[in-house]
């Protein structure tokens, strides 16, 4: 099933969490804005590495190439060009399509939303880059998904090893690619693959896993830069140095505790070009004994300084920083743990059912209604003329609603409500 259909309890569930989602974005300050589904395919195709087989190409009657987005980071770069929009913090929550095998039980599908929160202009080193951080941390902490790390890299950096490895300038991205996999094969696969797939020696091989094997935090990049071959490539000592000034924002921020400096995080799209992260969940509580969902990274993201100017015809470049929440597979854990608990999942928000005991008083029932819904209040009533009470109240405990208000000919005649809390079952007169 390339496509997901929600169920209402699934649908509330995922509504929440973009909502959550969203408030951090706002709070930070970010606009919101929009770009078209349907891309011209020479916009797309050439800057996401392997993932460009992925592309749903498309034809239309004019011969037009087309494509569905693959994402919402290069669509927002072409945007900036179109517009010469140099300067902008926004957010973007919407479907992505990529014509992949999926795995629903990891949350990977063909159309599935993404969540992306940028800065693009011309700032001071790693301020922007930090914050992008700090919200990914926010996030991941108000959802409540158990401990996670965010592992942080730099193309530079990593580009720096591959050099000093002695892998030609023309097979970085090919063997960024291969490194990207250490988080799902062992080393050993990933150096026979980079041996026998990407044409590099075994002595190389050999030195690239000294390096893509390390990780830590700032004594790991005070090591780095005095490393006798890296200190002396100017590709890596850029990057590292930019990474020491991350850290100490990151300091400032209180989250270093959950950043990780991974010299194995390759993150395999072409277009970045400096900080790289990805932030990938540790476990789940399981208390209930089924296997742990599996659904890989929930975020990621970097600084793709050299896209916009892609896009520009005079090839002006917009330095930009960005993230990219994966709803979808936050979607997946947190529904595996709804239905392991046996936890019901309300799937409206109203507050109060307006009820009525005897016959014919539907007239009374769409008045007070009528006063709620004027007043804010998010309120239903069944839609039959003389329902049983008892049918009513059921209806509340079935879906959730805490409140009814009953309205009978005795309250009529005294000009009141009877409001019942349907947990407690205790009533009062308003």
């Amino acid at each position: 099933q390339g496509t997901r259909d929600h169920a209402p309890a699934q649908a509330a569930l995922r509504e929440r969490l973009l909502s959550a989602v969203v408030s951090c974005f706002k709070r930070h300050g970010a606009a919101a804005i929009d770009t078209p589904v349907l891309e011209l395919r020479e916009v797309l195709v050439g800057k996401y590495g392997e993932g460009s087989k992925l592309i749903y190409e498309l034809q239309d009657q004019g011969g037009e190439l087309l494509a569905l987005r693959y994402d919402l980071t290069v669509p927002f770069a072409r945007y900036l060009a179109m517009n010469k929009i140099t300067n902008m913090k926004r957010y973007h929550v919407a479907k992505v399509y990529r014509r992949d095998n999926p795995a629903t039980t990891r949350g990977r599908y063909r159309e599935f939303y993404q969540c992306d929160f940028d800065i693009a202009g011309q700032f001071d080193p790693m301020i922007p880059d930090a914050e992008c951080l700090k919200i990914v941390h926010e996030i991941l902490s108000d959802l409540q998904l158990g401990d996670f790390v965010i592992k942080v890299n730099d193309r530079r950096i990593l580009n720096g090893v591959l050099a000093v490895c002695g892998v030609p300038e023309n097979n970085f991205i090919p063997a960024c690619s291969t490194v990207d996999k250490l988080d799902k094969m062992p080393w050993e696969e990933v150096r026979r693959e980079m041996v026998r797939e990407r044409g590099l020696s075994p002595e190389a091989a050999d030195r690239i896993g000294e390096y893509v094997q390390l990780h830590g935090g700032l004594d790991l990049i005070e090591q780095l830069l005095q490393d006798p071959k890296l200190s002396q490539n100017k590709l890596a000592k850029e990057g590292l140095g930019d990474m020491k000034l991350l850290f100490e924002y990151l300091t400032l921020f209180g989250i270093t505790g959950k950043i990780s400096f991974d010299l194995s995080l390759a993150r395999g799209l072409d277009y970045y070009t400096g900080v790289i992260f990805e932030a990938v969940l540790l476990q789940q509580d399981n208390e209930h004994g089924e296997e742990p969902a599996s659904v890989g990274s929930v975020a990621g993201g970097g600084r793709y300084d050299g896209l916009v100017g892609m896009f520009d015809p005079k090839g002006r470049k917009v330095p930009c920083v960005g993230v990219s929440i994966g709803i979808e597979r936050i979607f997946s854990i947190l529904e595996q743990r709804l239905e392991a608990s046996g936890e019901k999942l309300r799937t409206t928000e109203t507050q109060v059912l307006v009820a009525t005991p005897q016959k014919h008083l539907l007239a009374a029932r769409l008045k007070l209604i009528s006063e709620l819904w004027a007043a804010g209040i998010k309120a239903e009533m069944l839609y039959k003329k003389d329902p049983k009470l008892l049918k009513q109240l059921q209806y509340c405990e079935d879906t959730g609603i805490p409140l009814a208000a009953i309205v009978g000919e005795q309250e009529l005649a005294d000009g009141v409500v009877k409001l019942r809390d349907v947990a407690t079952r205790q009533e009062v007169r308003m």
